[in-house]
């Protein structure tokens, strides 16, 4: 399956990457930042404050067909080296979507942390979605036969026993 993109005013510079060809994902790079409360004013760089959070614009555009999606999901050595996560991840592209794809950053470490233009912010993977329904049952249908029941948060426990 081939995914089509495109860039923003063709700047290969943003065209999304793998570091080594047996990769799950596909690393983006920042295009530009704006603030939650000023979204219209772009930046290509910006210092984001611990417990912050900034839109990145990647300059990457899809063509998903029908059946796809795209995940959007933190990269591991930001989170570690300087607490660099995404909120709402995974970050859903469905396949009707066609603006700018865009990346929510936030601020989970300690100090501020500088943003610059071409960093790497974030990997998109790509995954057919199966073809299925739901249906609605009442309660005294809905089975709990299962080891877990209905049993929940922190339900089997905190460590080994």
């Amino acid at each position: 399956m081939n995914i089509r993109f495109a860039l923003y005013d063709n700047d290969a510079a943003f065209a999304p990457t793998k570091a080594h060809d047996s990769d799950a994902c596909y690393d983006l790079f920042a295009r530009t930042y704006a603030a939650p409360e000023a979204l219209a004013a772009e930046s290509t760089e910006y210092t984001l404050a611990p417990g912050h959070r900034v839109l990145a614009r990647t300059g990457v555009f899809v063509e998903l067909p029908a059946g796809w999606e795209a995940l959007v999901r933190p990269r591991s050595g930001n989170a570690l080296k300087m607490g660099m996560t995404i909120l709402n991840t995974p970050g859903t592209i469905d396949a009707g979507y066609r603006n700018e794809i865009g990346v929510i950053l936030h601020n989970a470490g300690q100090e501020p942390m500088a943003l610059v233009r071409g960093q790497k912010i974030a990997q998109i993977a790509f995954r057919p979605i199966p073809e299925h329904s739901v249906e609605q049952i009442t309660m005294d249908e809905f089975r709990t036969d299962t080891d877990r029941g209905l049993g929940g948060f922190g339900s089997s426990g905190i460590g080994r026993s």
